[in-house]
């Protein structure tokens, strides 16, 4: 009996996605499409199918597809995922082009207030991501897939950087644990992601392997721009050894943690009063800013509670970190709203930069404002308020005209 191949959702028909079954065969190629835009797109599926099979040298074997509405870059991705799940010797790929909007760059420290987390295995979900305007979008490899899903997936995410119009958000992936994070990284650093989320770090050896595979795969590609890192603690372990791994990479550029599995190892329950959590996240904050990176707050994983969303973005505000994570869009918006700076902090802001300003146009290396003295830091920490003012629509960028 021949052996069947298949790649896709197993049971349920998801919009904006496909189910290949693939039969190695001797024979031609025979593809078989199921669709319910077979008059519409069915010619442009087939082709799409075929182009993956002349890419991977392939030219026998039986194509069963079941489209459920997916677009190119998804179709080409279950493709070549079940190809290579048959004949795991095949090195060539099948790429879609590198779109413009796919080439955007990020800054080292850029606002990441908010970072939207979406399944590596679930195109839909990805296609309008950008539209509710995130600081950051994560294509999540790791826990969000299950493991029968991981291999199809990275391949998703491939495709996804090269096609996905993602507006201004920048882009990110969180790959997997151990060597199967490793071997992530070899799929997603030539396609110009920003950012990489490495999970349950536990000490600075595990950054410095990624580290390591990210220079490989940068020189193997020719890849110029800078691959940023953003490790998340979620143990205890972890936690103590939150400095150590704050300083692990120069490619650091901000430090996370997940509560879900922090608390889990602490043997505890997460509650909203977070009280079980606060020797954690001060650490972190404190390793962050010792270390000269962002600190980004865990996710609130109850999306219908809006209030305990707000109260949770005030805290983390308050305990001095830069963002939250997001599970679904609607927490965007609350997000931003409570990490925007507020009028008082605006005003002293603005008082500070002018300051400065006026002290410089003199010639002046000492900056006062009534009778405080202001230093270096302070003014730096005043102008990315203003900055965040201005990303927050509530300072214009014409702010000193007015003024």
């Amino acid at each position: 009996m021949q052996k069947k191949y298949i790649v896709g959702p197993k049971e349920n028909k998801p919009r904006s996605d496909i189910r290949i079954t693939y039969t190695p065969t001797k024979k031609s190629l025979v593809f078989e499409l199921s669709s319910k835009v077979d008059v519409l797109f069915g010619k442009s599926i087939l082709s799409q199918a075929e182009a993956v099979c002349r890419d991977l040298g392939i030219t026998s074997g039986k194509f069963l597809l079941e489209d459920f509405g997916a677009l190119p870059f998804v179709i080409s991705a279950r493709m070549e995922a079940v190809i290579k799940s048959a004949h795991p010797d095949i090195t060539a790929e099948s790429l879609p082009p590198m779109q413009p909007h796919c080439k955007v760059k990020s800054t080292r420290d850029r606002f990441r207030r908010s970072r939207l987390y979406i399944p590596g295995n679930q195109p839909k979900l990805m296609l309008n991501a950008g539209i509710h305007k995130p600081d950051g979008i994560i294509l999540d490899l790791e826990d969000a897939v299950a493991p029968p899903e991981k291999e199809s997936a990275r391949f998703i995410v491939r495709n996804a950087l090269r096609t996905l119009d993602f507006f201004a958000a920048e882009r990110m992936v969180r790959i997997n644990q151990g060597e199967m994070g490793i071997t992530d990284l070899e799929y997603i650093i030539p396609h110009n992601v920003h950012l990489i989320l490495v999970p349950k770090v536990e000490c600075s050896e595990q950054l410095k392997a990624v580290d390591e595979k990210i220079n490989r795969v940068m020189k193997a590609c020719g890849r110029k721009e800078p691959v940023f890192i953003m490790p998340i603690i979620e143990s205890a372990k972890g936690v103590m050894h939150a400095l150590e791994i704050a300083e692990a990479s120069p490619n650091n550029v901000a430090l996370t943690i997940g509560l879900e599995d922090y608390t889990a190892d602490i043997g505890t329950i997460r509650t909203d009063e977070g009280r079980e959590s606060f020797f954690a996240r001060n650490t972190i904050i404190n390793a962050a800013r010792a270390a000269g990176l962002q600190a980004i707050d865990t996710v609130s994983v109850d999306i219908s509670d809006e209030e305990a969303l707000r109260s949770s973005a005030r805290e983390a505000k308050a305990l001095g970190f830069d963002g939250k994570g997001c599970i679904h869009p609607r927490q965007i918006q609350s997000i931003h709203e409570e990490f925007a700076p507020t009028v008082d902090e605006i005003e002293k802001a603005k008082k500070i930069v002018l300051a400065f300003d006026d002290a410089r146009k003199q010639g002046l290396g000492v900056v006062s404002l009534g009778s405080k003295m202001i230093d270096a830091p302070v003014v730096q920490k005043a102008g990315q308020t203003i900055e965040l003012a201005i990303a927050s629509g509530l300072v214009s960028k014409k702010w000193k005209e007015d003024e």
